[in-house]
């Protein structure tokens, strides 16, 4: 099943999406979607329900989400673009919540930013707790998954010292969406492909299949060290074509760009750059 959120920031009501890719409003059924509405919501027909007027803000397709984690470096790819050896061990760094946004929703740009850039990324929301999980275990602990632009500011990532966090938590650099689709539906989620355009430029075009890591492996290493609660987020990893790869000349964002990323099975989302503040 696809489940959606619509509405005003802060105001969201809850959806379910029927199979031509329209909202249909649940909000009669339950007061808002995360993990335990997943469950309850299993048996229900998205077309028995009343459909969402179009042109409607579509939020961030569940709630309750408590961390949101990533991992750096997961394709061979984007670690050679990037001019870093190969991880041998999932490299985990953390995104900070107030950096979430909807899928369409406008990205500012940070005061001064000189470096800011896209990631395409599978992102997977965990369904139950997860602690010193087995790699056979681990996809028993998703709930489904989600489509994640892991927007970075490379300066603050690289220069500033310490961690990477100081460039990935600006707000709005977190957009998700506009689904979660269960894991009934995509499985493993291997063999996905990702793909982003800049201002109608192909970009980003990978596939799920190359990560270095996958989800069981990632969930299973994650949680020997994070305790995973239902709700969490972690981002996968992006394919090369990020603009600080760009050879010779880096490419990075600047008011009045458009990003179009999607993933197969999980929908679109487009992105306008503007001044931030």
């Amino acid at each position: 099943m696809k489940f959606a959120r619509f509405g005003p920031l802060g105001k969201e009501r809850p959806a379910l999406v029927d199979a031509q890719g329209r909202l249909r409003d649940a909000s009669a059924l339950v007061t808002d979607i995360d993990v335990g509405a997943i469950e309850r919501l299993s048996d229900v027909v998205p077309e028995t329900l009343p459909m969402v007027e179009a042109g409607v803000r579509i939020g961030i397709p569940f709630c309750g989400i408590g961390k949101f984690l990533a991992i750096g470096l997961n394709y061979k790819d984007h670690a050679a673009e990037s001019g870093m050896p190969l991880p041998t061990e999932p490299i985990i760094f953390t995104k900070a919540i107030s950096c979430l946004a909807g899928p369409n929703d406008d990205v500012p740009l940070p005061r001064g930013s000189t470096h800011s850039d896209w990631e395409i990324e599978l992102g997977v929301v965990i369904g139950k707790r997860a602690k010193y999980v087995s790699e056979d275990e681990a996809l028993d602990h998703v709930a489904g998954y989600v489509l994640v632009n892991d927007l970075s500011e490379r300066f603050d990532q690289h220069q500033r010292g310490g961690s990477w966090d100081k460039g990935k938590g600006h707000d709005g650099f977190g957009p998700v969406g506009p689904w979660l689709v269960t894991r009934d539906e995509l499985g493993d989620a291997r063999g996905l492909p990702l793909k982003l355009d800049l201002n109608g430029k192909r970009m980003q075009d990978g596939n799920t299949e190359d990560m270095i890591f996958n989800v069981a492996q990632i969930i299973a290493y994650t949680s020997r060290f994070i305790t995973l609660m239902p709700g969490d987020l972690i981002a996968t990893g992006t394919p090369a074509g990020v603009g600080g790869g760009i050879k010779p000349q880096p490419v990075y964002l600047k008011a009045g760009d458009e990003l179009k990323l999607s993933i197969d099975g999980l929908g679109e989302q487009r992105q306008c750059i503007v001044v931030g503040g």
